[in-house]
């Protein structure tokens, strides 16, 4: 059996929700939403998916031109209903920052100093409130230290595990960094004092290189693995949900998941 390393990737990050029942999902980019969609369709169905309109649907909506397709619409999800849903914490987010720190602290807003920057981004939109409220969970295409960076990222606009940057000194009672799924490996939080710790390897991947491609210390599991392979049944869900094969273009050149493989 083939997969490629974007099928590794969606699979991998589609665990991030397992044992989430019934949490709406904000899944912002193709791999995050195809990962939380692969999710409602295999192991978790009671996940709630607005699909970023103003709905909820009984199974995922494919991406890309949807043709005759139509939505499976079961109830309205209103801003009135999406706030209550926020402030109960029971949301689960999947983003895709631009930096990350050793705390988990994100960042798309600013690349370089704050006062004159280098590139300057979408700003902090979402990721304040997201992180003190909700679960969060990433997708990084590229790891490498311009991602995971040294010290702290140009711009907290997401908060972390770094107590000098929580208001008032006090712990979000909702703070809930869960997984990381990079284009090398798959990491949580679950080092010491909250560490982002690798969990598995992709196909091919030392902890070396790893380790060499982060800005920080990264801890690690005793009995490191390899990132599970995607199973038959994984892969038909994936066809219905991206019929347009949208997620080869996820990486460039769309390599195998397996290096030398097809």
């Amino acid at each position: 059996m083939t997969y490629s390393l974007a099928e590794l990737c969606i699979c991998a990050a589609a665990e991030a929700f397992r044992d989430d029942g019934e949490y709406m999902v904000t899944s912002i980019g193709l791999v995050p939403r195809l990962a939380a969609s692969l999710a409602k369709s295999t192991f978790e169905p009671g996940l709630l998916m607005p699909e970023g309109e103003a709905y909820l649907v009984s199974e995922p909506v494919p991406v890309g031109p949807r043709g005759d397709y139509k939505p499976k619409i079961e109830g309205l999800m209103t801003y009135e209903r999406v706030f209550d849903i926020i402030s109960k914490g029971l949301r689960h987010a999947m983003v895709t920052p631009v930096q990350l720190d050793r705390f988990g602290q994100m960042n798309i807003s600013i690349v370089g100093d704050y006062d004159k920057p280098k590139t300057a981004l979408l700003g902090c939109r979402g990721y304040p409130g997201n992180t003190v409220s909700n679960a969060n969970s990433m997708f990084i295409p590229n790891h490498d230290t311009r991602t995971f960076v040294a010290g702290e990222v140009d711009m907290v606009g997401g908060i972390g595990y770094n107590s000098e940057r929580w208001p008032a000194g006090i712990k979000p009672p909702f703070l809930d960094l869960r997984r990381i799924v990079s284009n090398l490996c798959v990491m949580d939080f679950s080092g010491p004092d909250n560490a982002i710790c690798v969990v598995s390897l992709h196909p091919g991947v030392t902890f070396e290189q790893v380790q060499e491609s982060t800005g920080f210390e990264l801890a690690k599991l005793d009995d490191l693995a390899m990132t599970p392979a995607p199973t038959e049944e994984q892969l038909a869900v994936l066809t219905t949900l991206d019929p347009h094969n949208l997620r080869a273009t996820i990486f460039k050149g769309n390599p195998a998941g397996v290096p030398g493989g097809t």
